[in-house]
């Protein structure tokens, strides 16, 4: 009885702990489906327990990531669509941990909201549980945290991600030196940043709304706002398998663009000279610079602007790299070359 008033008192404050557990049954089924054979318990423990296999490596790398979505949630919400930020938020991290050369093994989610409610709750997960199967990777566990003193209407979301490779077979940058060339992959669009500018300009300065549809992107503002964050796993995994490719730095295009994230991987003594005609400018940045009258120099910073990754491959191998790309169906291209310098991007 007087845990019965207690939780009726905590639903009256704003909180349904009862909700909770019945909206997580019902994907609950989907989030077991991404188990590995490392697993060593079931979803809903305190803590997650992966075993390493140590019949497979010989000096493993333990590789981890954490990363958000940002306001893309509110585009998600204005157009009450929210498997695609789960997605999003898996695929964002198994990016980062994978330009380093690790294979995606778990992962773990964190989603604060104001209100729990159905079926935003389920589909964010599902969208996560489809992301994680799709790359062999664990969804280990996670934690809801209603707070509608905190979030009021809104939520965030936020993804920890692990992986794993060999000491010998970290990707750090190191290697890259002049006369290497970049290879291109092209995004779906702005991914997970830029959509606190994209919003000012978009819907703010024009007035278009998520339901606006315009000839020059072939679909609604919406729809070109909420293409899914590319994983470009497969592609790295095949490279790394080749014995044609040996990629010797990557760089993950997000918040910074080009000229903030290259810089990350790159040697004191080189410079990197990136041609914007390699690969094309997708509609919807072309929209957002030419309605915000953004300079390129601060668009190439804040997007990706259609290069959501590269590779830095010797240039002898650079063919055979963006074969790869296209065969794992990715959109590829060589995009720029290394020269000799003090770790300088230029965009021209």
């Amino acid at each position: 009885m007087s845990s019965q008033v207690k939780s009726d008192l905590y639903k009256e404050a704003g909180v349904d702990i009862d909700l909770a557990q019945n909206l997580l049954k019902k994907v609950k089924n989907k989030i077991s489906s991404t188990r590995r054979p490392e697993m060593l318990s079931p979803i809903g423990g305190f803590g997650g327990l992966f075993q390493i296999d140590l019949s497979k490596y010989k000096n493993p790398v333990m590789v981890s990531s954490i990363d958000g979505v940002g306001t893309k949630l509110m585009v998600a919400m204005m157009m009450e669509k929210y498997d695609s930020v789960g997605h999003d938020i898996v695929n964002h991290c198994i990016d980062d941990i994978a330009v380093q050369g690790a294979e995606p093994v778990y992962f773990m989610d964190y989603i604060g909201i104001g209100k729990l409610r159905s079926p935003l709750y389920e589909h964010v997960l599902e969208g996560i549980a489809d992301a994680c199967k799709a790359s062999n990777c664990a969804v280990l566990g996670g934690e809801t945290a209603e707070m509608p003193g905190m979030y009021g209407n809104d939520f965030d979301l936020v993804g920890v991600i692990t992986g794993i490779v060999e000491k010998d077979q970290l990707i750090t940058g190191e290697k890259i030196k002049a006369g290497h060339v970049a290879v291109g992959l092209g995004s779906s669009g702005l991914h997970t940043n830029g959509y606190s500018l994209a919003r000012k300009v978009l819907f703010d300065k024009c007035g278009y709304d998520v339901h606006t549809v315009l000839d020059e992107l072939g679909e609604s503002v919406g729809e070109a706002l909420l293409k899914p964050h590319t994983c470009y796993w497969p592609a790295i995994k095949q490279a790394l398998d080749s014995d044609n490719v040996t990629i010797d730095g990557m760089a993950h295009i997000t918040g910074g663009g080009l000229y903030d994230n290259v810089p990350r991987i790159l040697p004191e003594d080189v410079d990197v000279e990136f041609d914007k005609t390699a690969l094309p400018v997708l509609p919807i940045f072309k929209l957002i610079v030419e309605k915000g009258e953004i300079d390129a120099t601060e668009a190439y910073r804040v997007f990706n602007m259609g290069i959501g990754m590269v590779w830095f491959v010797p240039e002898e191998q650079a063919e055979a790299a963006v074969a790869i790309c296209k065969e794992a169906g990715f959109e590829a291209a060589i995009c720029g070359k290394v020269t000799s310098g003090s770790q300088k991007v230029t965009v021209k």
